[in-house]
């Protein structure tokens, strides 16, 4: 794309915005000569389209729109509107040249959070049947957001990916909120929008200017004919009420007034509008009908409240308010009171930080586009593992120094104990029974913990050695480096790759590791002869000349096999200290890791490693498109 423009059409004021590829920031455009421009449409006589402050009071209209966005899901009628203002702007961007036709741009444009799929799709095609360039429709929370986050005069940081925030955006007939984790935008049970908003104010502050007018009579006529006339003066009012609110302070010692010209009829009315302490005042604590008999701050101050009992996610720890009532100081206090520990920011220009928040989304999706592309190239290469296959034997090492303390101390000693207290019936059955111990004993949570740690600083070496590709995907796309690195991604106590300890070991598919370990095992309890865990240093005469008898009797080799094979006596068993079979167990445990590590290496090294370094690559893989998928609001 050559540029990405960014419509905030909102229920009062609309805005468009411009960024070009290679820009730093967006450029706002002007309708009728205005960055701002009110949300309102006119068709004359000779069916030409007016739209913005014109549109409010052009003499020879036939059809006279405003303030109608914020009924799109509740009015069918509402999308004639829309399609009348969209079109009219349109038409306005083409004849300045700000668009021009067959040029490789698109359109942003924003929506409530708080709408769904549907709503969103819909709204979409109705700009795309005007015939507007590609057009993608986002969340003017999330919009806002992203303007933030690219604004060099608010310096909220790349950390925002990490950390919980609660958008609020202040429109004049809604109250917009928005979860966003991780980057990602969560629905709020709310629905995201609560319908009121500065509007509220606004109509106050009128009926404060009219009461206080000489032509009052006339003047409420004059709405009662025209609502698109009250809309305007209720826009002007607005106008007024953020200038107030933008510096209280100044206004404190100065006149803060504005004199509307009403041109309804042949002779104008002139409406003073007028802002001090005591008019601020009264805007925020009078009770309406239309609230529920609540007040501004009310409602708003409650809004917070349901907005903050539907977060199950984490409490937000930065609230961001963007619209134009955001400029009032006491929002923040309001805020605080019901978030005391998140830190609250709000931007310089709340008018326009949804447009630019747009258009920096239009960029930002093609540069996800690319980023994931090449993600997605990484991944189809033998890269990851060919990394994986390369630290495999450091894997085994970790794993087996890891387990065969605890395999023996959990499944070798218990088994051996059982034996000689007569539960285990002949030597040769203790084979079988470890096999079946150490298999439950890999399957274990126990066995699982233990490798958390080794597999973990293991897994670590591998992050180091992808970093060689990961990091230049990051610096091509402007990504933050730890948007791919594994490091970082495992710190986080939320470590995606999970290694049982069966998987270390392939017990699933692969035995053959369990045979060797407990023939291992059972070759150093006995000696290497099948004899050794009962006579080698037993102190026992009895056993001795048994032993001794059995020897001369059937020789040597039939002898080691019937001792495997016989039943000895429980007396005889117990002959043997437990605290010899346990001194025996800890000698053999260093020969064991050794003849394993040999194992793994000689039998069917190639089978099992090509196995392990397939499933944990597939597994960082998995990580990698986990973590692209989160690259949404640092990109820039």
């Amino acid at each position: 794309m050559d540029k990405y423009y960014g419509f905030d059409l909102g229920d009062a004021e609309s805005a468009v915005s411009c960024l070009l590829k290679d820009e730093a920031e967006p450029q706002m455009l002007t309708i009728q000569d205005e960055k701002s421009f009110i949300t309102a449409f006119a068709q004359l006589k000779d069916g030409q389209l007016l739209v913005g402050e014109k549109a409010c009071y052009a003499p020879d209209a036939v059809l006279r729109k405003i303030r109608f966005k914020s009924r799109y899901l509740t009015d069918p009628s509402v999308k004639k509107d829309i399609t009348g203002f969209a079109a009219g702007v349109l038409g306005e961007l083409y004849t300045s040249a700000q668009l021009v036709k067959g040029s490789d741009d698109c359109f942003y444009i924003g929506c409530p959070a708080g709408w769904d799929k549907a709503a969103r799709e819909e709204y979409r095609e109705i700009f795309e049947k005007i015939g507007y360039p590609p057009a993608k429709i986002i969340s003017e929370s999330r919009a806002a957001l992203v303007s933030a986050c690219q604004s060099k005069h608010l310096q909220v940081g790349y950390d925002i990916l990490k950390k919980p925030v609660l958008v609020i955006d202040v429109g004049s007939s809604t109250t917009d909120f928005a979860y966003i984790m991780g980057g990602k935008e969560v629905q709020l049970q709310t629905g995201g929008e609560v319908f009121f908003g500065g509007g509220i104010m606004d109509e106050i502050l009128l009926e404060e200017a009219v009461s206080a007018s000489s032509s009052a009579k006339k003047i409420r006529r004059i709405f009662e004919e025209s609502e698109p006339w009250k809309n305007y003066c209720e826009f002007a009012a607005r106008r007024l009420k953020e200038k107030y609110f933008s510096d209280e302070e100044y206004w404190q010692n100065n006149e803060c007034t504005q004199i509307v010209t009403i041109r309804h009829t042949a002779f104008p009315v002139r409406l003073t509008l007028k802002m001090n302490k005591e008019i601020a005042g009264r805007l925020l604590n009078t009770r309406l009908e239309k609230l529920g008999n609540r007040s501004f701050k009310e409602m708003f101050v409650d809004s917070l409240q349901d907005a903050k009992a539907s977060l199950s996610e984490k409490q937000p720890e930065m609230i961001f308010l963007t619209g134009g009532v955001s400029k009032l100081p006491a929002m923040k206090g309001w805020c605080r009171e019901v978030f005391p520990d998140a830190v609250l920011i709000a931007g310089a220009e709340p008018e326009f930080s949804v447009s630019k928040g747009l258009a920096y989304c239009g960029r930002i999706d093609d540069e996800l586009k690319a980023f994931k592309e090449e993600v997605d190239l990484l991944i189809s290469s033998t890269v990851v593992e060919r990394i994986v296959s390369n630290h495999i034997p450091e894997l085994y090492k970790a794993a087996v120094k890891t387990l065969i303390d605890p395999i023996i101390e959990e499944a070798a000693w218990p088994v051996v104990d059982r034996w000689r207290s007569g539960h285990i019936e002949k030597l040769a059955d203790i084979n079988g029974e470890l096999q079946k111990e150490i298999d439950f004993f890999l399957h274990s949570e126990k066995a699982r913990t233990l490798l958390t740690r080794p597999i973990t600083s293991w897994l670590k070496t591998v992050a180091y050695d992808l970093e060689e590709y990961t990091i230049p995907i990051c610096t091509n796309h402007n990504v933050p480096y730890s948007a791919l690195n594994l490091n970082s991604y495992l710190a986080v106590q939320d470590i995606e790759i999970r290694m049982e300890a069966e998987d270390v070991f392939a017990i699933k598919e692969i035995t053959w590791t369990i045979d060797t370990l407990v023939s291992l095992i059972i070759g150093f309890l006995c000696g290497g002869n099948g004899i050794a865990v009962i006579a080698s240093g037993l102190p026992g005469i009895v056993a001795g000349a048994v032993i001794s008898l059995l020897v001369l009797a059937l020789g040597k080799d039939k002898m080691q096999e019937a001792i495997l094979n016989a039943n000895i006596p429980n007396p005889l068993r117990r002959l043997i200290p437990k605290m010899y079979l346990k001194a025996r167990l800890d000698v053999v445990s260093e020969e064991v890791k050794k003849n394993l590590y040999q194992s793994l290496e000689q039998e069917k090294n190639d089978e099992i490693s090509e196995r392990v370094a397939k499933e944990i690559s597939e597994q960082i893989e998995t990580c990698l498109v986990h973590m692209a998928e989160v690259v949404e609001i640092p990109l820039g």
